[in-house]
C-alpha cells in the first residue's frame, strides 16, 4: 500500500509541476513587441542619461561638471557638485512588414545614479588655492538590454500540413555600476567595476491546423544570466590660452577634449530551465518530453571601444564627433547559441548651445538646446543582412536654481528613428526620456571655524 501511495503522490506532484509550468507559460505578457529581441541578448537599451541623450549620446568626449557620464567613467573626474540622476522614458514603435502595421506603447525606468567628486571644490576657493587634481566616484543602475515579443506565423509540416508556431519572449538584463575616476591637470583615466544580471524567458507553441484532434506542443526555456565585467576610459582637455595685458597666459574659456572609452570581452555564466511537453487539446494526454532545471554554463561577452573629441566654449556651446564598434562576433551563450550576431560600428555627432547662461530676465536663454544624429549596425541579422539603426534626437536642458544658489536640472531628450529592414521587418520610432538631475555642492565640505 505504501508503494501504491508514494507512486499516487509522485504523479500528483508531477501534474501540479506540470500545470504550473504551462499556467506560466499561458500568462507570459511581454511589456514590449519587438520581433528581433528574440536574438542575442535583446534590443539594447541606451545607456547614456538624457542630458548627453538630446546630443545622439555623444559620451567618449563628454564631460560636464553636473551631469553624470558613466559610460566614460573618467568624465567623472571632471564633476563640481554631487549629481542624482534619475531617468523615465516612453516610446511609441510602428513595426510594418509586407503591407502590415502594428502601433506599440512601452515605457520603463530608464537609469538611477549617483556620483560626486570626492574633492569639493568648495574647499578648493575657501582655501585659495586650486588643485590640479580631481577625483570622482558614481554608482549606477539601468536596464542593458530588453526582451518582449509575441509572434505567430505559420509554416508547413511536411505531410501534416500547416502548422501555428505561437512565440512569446519576456525578460531582459540589467548592470549595476560602480565606477571611480582620477584627474591631474588635462589627463583623466577612470576605471567601472559592475554587474551583469537578469533573466531571459522564451516560449514556443506549435498547433497543427488541418490535423483534427492533433496534440499541441509546448517549448518553455528560462535562462538566468549573471556575470561581472570591467570598463576603462581616458580623456584628455587641452585648454586654449591667450596673453593678458600683463603679459600672463589666461584661458580663453574654449577648448578641445579627445575621449575613448571601451572593454575587452568578459565572461558571463548561465542557469537555465528547461520544459517541454506535448498534450491534447482536451488536455487529458499529457506526455512530458524535456525537464531540465539548473543547467549551468558559460557566455562571453564582446569586446568594445568608442573614440570621441569635442570643441566647446564653456557656457556657450559644444559639438562633439564619436566612431563606436562593438565585436559581436566574438559572442558566445551555451544556454541560448546564436550564430547570427556580427560586429557592429555606430556614428555619432552632436551639439548643444546655450544663449545667455548669465541671462537673468529671460529663462530661455538660460536653457540648453540640443541635436543629434546616429547611423549604425545592429549586430543581429536576419536572412543574411545585417540590421540597421539610424535618426536624429533634439533635446532641452531646464536649469533650476535650488537653495543657496545649488543648480539642478531637467533634462528633456526625444529620439526618432528607424530599426530593422526595409524589405523585411521595420520599425519606425519615437522615444522620449525625461530626466531629473538633482545637485548638491556640500558633499565632503570641510566646514572651518575660527
Amino acid at each position: 500500500m505504501s508503494s501504491v501511495w508514494s507512486r499516487f503522490v509522485g504523479t500528483a506532484a508531477l501534474c501540479c509541476c506540470t500545470l504550473a509550468v504551462l499556467a506560466q507559460n499561458a500568462t507570459i505578457t511581454p511589456k514590449i513587441n519587438s520581433p528581433y529581441s528574440r536574438f542575442g541578448l535583446g534590443d539594447f537599451a541606451a545607456q547614456y542619461y538624457a542630458g548627453p541623450g538630446g546630443m545622439a549620446g555623444l559620451s567618449a568626449a563628454f564631460h560636464d561638471p553636473y551631469h553624470l557620464n558613466t559610460l566614460n567613467p573618467a568624465s567623472l573626474a571632471s564633476l563640481q557638485a554631487t549629481a542624482f540622476e534619475v531617468g523615465l522614458n516612453a516610446k511609441y514603435s510602428a513595426l510594418q512588414s509586407e503591407g502590415s502595421s502594428e502601433g506599440i506603447w512601452s515605457g520603463n525606468l530608464t537609469y538611477l545614479a549617483l556620483g560626486f567628486p570626492l574633492i569639493n571644490p568648495i574647499n578648493e576657493v575657501l582655501d585659495r588655492k586650486r588643485s590640479e587634481l580631481g577625483l570622482g566616484m558614481a554608482f549606477a543602475l539601468q536596464p542593458y538590454t530588453l526582451v518582449g515579443y509575441n509572434i505567430e506565423s505559420t509554416s508547413i509540416q511536411g505531410e501534416l500540413g500547416p502548422a501555428t508556431n505561437s512565440l512569446k519572449g519576456t525578460g531582459g538584463t540589467n548592470r549595476l555600476l560602480w565606477s571611480n575616476a582620477l584627474r591631474y591637470k588635462g589627463l583623466s583615466g577612470g576605471f567601472t567595476f559592475g554587474y551583469l544580471f537578469g533573466q531571459l524567458t522564451n516560449s514556443r507553441r506549435v498547433e497543427l491546423d488541418s490535423v483534427e484532434l492533433a496534440y499541441v506542443t509546448e517549448f518553455l526555456d528560462e535562462v538566468s544570466i549573471n556575470g561581472f565585467f570591467w570598463e576603462a576610459g581616458l580623456q584628455y582637455t587641452h585648454t586654449f590660452k591667450k596673453a593678458n595685458a600683463n603679459g600672463e597666459m589666461m584661458p580663453t574659456g574654449k577648448r578641445l577634449i579627445l575621449g575613448a572609452y571601451g572593454s575587452s570581452g568578459s565572461g558571463f555564466n548561465t542557469n537555465t530551465s528547461r520544459f517541454a511537453e506535448r498534450r491534447s487539446v482536451d488536455l487529458i494526454n499529457q506526455d512530458t518530453i524535456l525537464n531540465q532545471s539548473d543547467v549551468e554554463q558559460n557566455g562571453t561577452l564582446p569586446s568594445a571601444m568608442s573614440f570621441g573629441l569635442m570643441y566647446e566654449d564653456i557656457n556657450d556651446f559644444r559639438v562633439g564627433l564619436e566612431y563606436g564598434r562593438e565585436n559581436w562576433s566574438g559572442y558566445a551563450n551555451e544556454a541560448k547559441p546564436d550564430s547570427t550576431l556580427a560586429d557592429t560600428w555606430r556614428v555619432r555627432a552632436g551639439v548643444e548651445w546655450i544663449p545667455d547662461f548669465q541671462s537673468y530676465n529671460n529663462y530661455f536663454e538660460r536653457m540648453r538646446y540640443r541635436f543629434g544624429f546616429f547611423y549604425g549596425l545592429d549586430p543581429r541579422t536576419f536572412e543574411g543582412e545585417q540590421l540597421k539603426e539610424y535618426g536624429v534626437s533634439v533635446g532641452l536642458g531646464f536649469p533650476i536654481i535650488m537653495s543657496r544658489q545649488r543648480i539642478s536640472f531637467i533634462n528633456l531628450a526625444v529620439e526618432a528613428g528607424q530599426f530593422g529592414l526595409a524589405d523585411t521587418l521595420r520599425e519606425t520610432y519615437v522615444k522620449m526620456t525625461l530626466g531629473f538631475t538633482l545637485n548638491d555642492n556640500t558633499w565632503f565640505f570641510k566646514r572651518k571655524f575660527n
